[in-house]
């Protein structure tokens, strides 16, 4: 009798261990691929002090910069356009297709970069082939954005939702983490010279290989339930028309949250590592050392930060960051302008990336607990690359503009107003852990 009591619950509790194990492979396996996919784009920015002289006429150092900074931005410009096709291709093929074929589109970028003759060999063709390749690199991350964020926060339970898809940034992190660590190792390990010559190939190539593996790891990743819901029922498919006029509110509050996040993000990580060389008076290694340091505890603090707001919501997290934002961004750019203390300086930073986590560290959920399933992967990437695109990938070139034109300050105020912007947004919206489109558990 005892058995037949016992059975059940045994058989029930050995289930859900199953599928535990399940949602973790699969977590997991997301996540390592969003690692490279990311590793692939910030390889661009943390080596773009080596390469630029080599795709563009010889100049001073910040013309240079200028140049690789724009090429940059255009990257951005295919952001939108990959989210929209990619977002249609993961809410109609599912969401492990599209990470599929975002990963391919990357690898082919990288191998462009690593292969391209230098700008004296093959003039300007150099250039155009870098263009080229960032043009099909800002495809496959417009599409990899909402393909992961969708396809982690579908994964992840009710409860620990802000918890797991809080990775989605740690992967993205640890992308930009691995091109600094790979560069601070190559510069112990080659003589400058070597690294101006061809050295700067090296983590192109090591992408491209990475994304193979990457591809063949994704097409063995389990396909959410959304998604399988989304395909045994009638649901309408997901359209460009539909977002826009079945989700106008959805669409303008993703892109007017993000704006404030992802100009901050950038100009705290990704510009930070230039500024401190470039106004600072910094040497590379310890730009590098510096950026590689606070980055490192800024991946540790997501997944607290996104725990966090499991428990007390994520309105409070965004407020904090929007806050805070307003009223340290300008002090906190103003004294690194005059340090010269490598300790003072990485605490400045840190300072900054421990603001800039209230956004980091559940901005992928936020967005993903606003759509309905049939239309999320499209509703999370298209609204976000198009903020991305205008306010993110811009940011080390307006940044440039500011300080080539002599008020370099003005990149400090323009921050904080676009935080101010999406504080706005914050104080108004509905707290999406409590009020998700996201049913399934």
């Amino acid at each position: 009798m005892l058995k037949t009591l016992e059975d059940p619950i045994v058989t029930t509790a050995r289930a859900e261990a199953t599928e535990r194990r399940k949602r973790l492979k699969s977590i997991i396996g997301g996540s390592t691929g969003n690692l490279v996919e990311w590793f692939d784009w910030y390889v661009y920015a943390a080596f773009a002090l080596y390469f630029a002289p080599h795709f563009f006429p010889a100049g001073d150092q910040t013309a240079q910069l200028l140049n690789s900074a724009a090429v940059f931005a255009v990257g951005f410009v295919m952001r939108p356009i990959g989210a929209w096709i990619m977002g249609l291709y993961a809410d109609r093929k599912g969401r492990k297709a599209g990470l599929a074929l975002s990963v391919t589109l990357m690898c082919a970028g990288s191998l462009i970069i690593a292969l391209t003759p230098g700008y004296e060999t093959i003039g300007v063709v150099a250039p155009v082939l870098l263009v080229l390749a960032r043009l099909m690199q800002g495809l496959s991350v417009g599409g990899e954005y909402g393909a992961s964020a969708t396809y982690l926060s579908e994964m992840a339970g009710r409860e620990r939702r802000g918890f797991f898809s809080s990775f989605q940034y740690v992967t993205l992190i640890s992308g930009q983490l691995l091109a600094i660590a790979l560069l601070i190792f190559l510069q112990a390990v080659m003589t400058t010279e070597a690294l101006n010559a061809w050295g700067w190939r090296v983590p192109f190539f090591m992408g491209a290989a990475l994304a193979v593996v990457v591809f063949w790891l994704r097409r063995g990743l389990a396909e959410t339930e959304s998604f399988k819901n989304v395909r045994a029922s009638d649901t309408q498919k997901s359209g460009f028309w539909m977002l826009i006029t079945r989700h106008p509110r959805e669409t303008a509050l993703v892109m007017l949250l993000t704006a404030g996040g992802t100009l901050a993000f950038y100009a705290y990580s990704i510009y930070m590592q230039k500024f401190l060389v470039n106004t600072s008076g910094f040497s590379r290694e310890t730009s590098s050392e510096i950026n590689a340091i606070t980055l490192f505890i800024f991946m540790l603090l997501q997944p607290i930060a996104g725990g966090l707001s499991d428990k007390i919501g994520r309105k409070p997290l965004m407020i904090g960051f929007g806050l805070c934002g307003v009223l340290f961004t300008y002090p906190i750019f103003s004294a690194l302008e005059t340090t010269k203390d490598p300790f003072i300086a990485g605490l400045l930073v840190m300072g900054a990336l421990i603001i800039v986590t209230g956004y980091t560290s559940i901005n992928a959920v936020v967005k993903a607990e606003l759509f309905p399933a049939h239309i999320r992967a499209l509703g999370v990437a298209l609204p976000y690359a198009l903020a991305n695109t205008l306010f993110g990938g811009t940011a080390e070139f307006v940044a440039l503009k500011f300080k080539s034109s002599g008020w370099e300050q003005g990149f400090y105020w323009y921050v904080t107003a676009m935080i101010g912007i999406s504080l706005v947004v914050y104080l108004f919206m509905r707290d999406t852990a409590r009020n998700s489109a996201i049913q399934e558990d």
